[in-house]
């Protein structure tokens, strides 16, 4: 397939996207009665910026990339525009958080070039998905599903974060390059300590 074409498939699979996602809120916001109109000045523009990002998705290599944060630069867009539509950003507000949290974990399986590259970009992805988690977990609190009162059940997610930190280290380890045994201490250091604030949290101490 010629540049062309890729380019045509890209604009077709984003529009192809984008059109049904702003049809479905706004009929969602219309049949439930929390319609606010002028949300679509958000709403749409976020839907064709996400949408723009799709040709340069199918090109592949550094352009893919750049498409993939466009995409996901519309897509928070057009979130904030669709709660803001709905009239639910009171309850529906973790979502901005589990969203870019997502976005920067998704390219986990990037590699850069160099080991040293490689391990901090993989422990900023583990990191953004903890907290991806806890936006979600936010969001069931804020739904009212999950109630865990006064405990310091983020403590928890502390740990978690501490445990993606503390093995990305490990990780980098067993690479021999300048500066390994530096780096693995910026790591080790800062991990060991959230990870008994956590504990020191959830447990109540």
């Amino acid at each position: 397939m010629d540049i062309q074409r890729q380019t045509q498939a890209g604009w077709l699979a984003g529009l192809g996207s984008a059109a049904p996602a702003t049809a479905i809120v706004t009929a969602a916001a219309q049949s439930t009665g929390r319609f606010h109109w002028w949300a679509g000045f958000i709403l749409v523009p976020g839907a064709l910026i996400a949408a723009s990002g799709g040709p340069l998705l199918v090109r592949g290599g550094g352009r893919a990339f750049g498409g993939y944060v466009i995409a996901c630069v519309g897509a928070l867009v057009f979130t904030v525009g669709a709660l803001l539509m709905l009239g639910r950003m009171g309850v529906g507000w973790p979502v901005m958080i589990a969203l870019p949290c997502l976005a920067v974990a998704g390219t986990f399986r990037w590699r850069a070039d160099h080991p040293l590259g490689r391990g901090l970009h993989r422990t900023v992805a583990s990191l953004a998905l903890v907290g991806a988690g806890l936006g979600a977990l936010f969001l069931l609190i804020t739904t009212g599903l999950v109630d865990f009162g006064d405990t310091g059940w983020w403590g928890a997610f502390m740990m978690l974060a501490a445990v993606a930190v503390f093995g990305n280290a490990l990780e980098l380890g067993r690479h021999r390059i300048p500066y390994r045994l530096q780096a693995v201490t910026l790591l080790l250091g800062p991990s060991v300590v959230a990870f008994l604030l956590g504990l020191r949290f959830l447990r109540g101490w």
